[in-house]
């Protein structure tokens, strides 16, 4: 069978999920580029895969025994918001959970699967620029985090931008939206979290504050702009800060959110 062109229906149909509005009404959303394919298979949340013959070759490890369809180059340049698309973009299911699924995770011990409660967890709160959310997505994977919470008026989850910029640990670990993050600070704690606010003024620093770090933490980020609003850093156990040595006035919140999340990891793994 040829590749499907732009203009057929599946193609313009999967298209429309670039807009937010259709990703709400459907619960569906694009997965683009073979990072992110491979962590939506993995996750087991893909509806339909479609790639261009080059690149249903070139990625055929990643995409494993999955159907694929195949569609011609300018039909993924139409699914896809990069600049050079890799030619992969699926369809897939959303993927937020909420705090119960956190609280009641388990894991698996010697071999069987065992209740376990969180230990570090992030919550971002107001977080606008996706690239942003993406990269502390991106980082609590990688410093071992049980889950974000994207809480507020943020970004939405399931921008491309978003789950581009996640490379693919938008699919590794749970998230949460919470429209509230009153609400999302208060179920953390439910959920035996200290709460860590991360500003400048804190009474700790991640340098000296190891008993903090050692116990179940969530550590609360503010917006990119105006930081934490005082009435939701009230809401924090502790406010703790990174040292500024050198001349700079401030950090990118999500280089701040890596050294916190690490910071925590380092202590809690020793």
């Amino acid at each position: 069978m040829a590749p499907l062109s732009a203009s057929n229906a599946r193609v313009k149909d999967a298209r429309k999920l670039s807009r937010r509005s259709a990703r709400a009404e459907r619960r569906l959303f694009l997965a683009d580029g073979p990072k992110a394919v491979e962590g939506a298979l993995g996750a087991g949340v893909v509806e339909e895969i479609f790639a261009t013959p080059a690149a249903a070759e070139q990625y055929a490890e990643v995409l494993g025994a999955a159907a694929v369809t195949l569609v011609e180059q300018r039909a993924i340049e139409l699914l896809s918001d990069s600049v050079t698309p890799a030619g992969l973009v699926a369809v897939c299911r959303f993927l937020d959970v909420d705090w119960s699924h956190i609280a009641a995770r388990d894991v698996t011990s010697g071999g069987s699967s065992v209740p376990a409660a969180p230990r570090l967890v992030a919550i971002c709160a107001d977080v606008r620029d996706p690239g942003n959310a993406g990269t502390v997505i991106r980082c609590a994977d990688a410093a071992g985090a049980d889950a974000v919470v994207l809480a507020g008026d943020a970004v939405d989850l399931y921008n491309p931008k978003t789950v581009r910029a996640s490379v693919g640990s938008a699919f590794h670990l749970p998230i949460v939206i919470e429209r509230d993050p009153v609400v999302a600070v208060r179920a953390a704690r439910a959920a035996g979290l200290s709460i860590l606010a991360a500003d400048m003024g804190g009474e700790a620093t991640i340098f000296d504050g190891e008993d903090l770090l050692a116990r179940p933490s969530a550590w609360l980020f503010g917006n990119e702009a105006w930081g934490l609003p005082a009435g939701l850093a009230a809401e924090a156990d502790h406010v703790v800060s990174i040292p500024i040595f050198g001349r700079a006035e401030s950090l990118n919140l999500s280089t701040a959110a890596a050294l916190c999340l690490y910071a925590s990891a380092r202590v809690q793994r020793a």
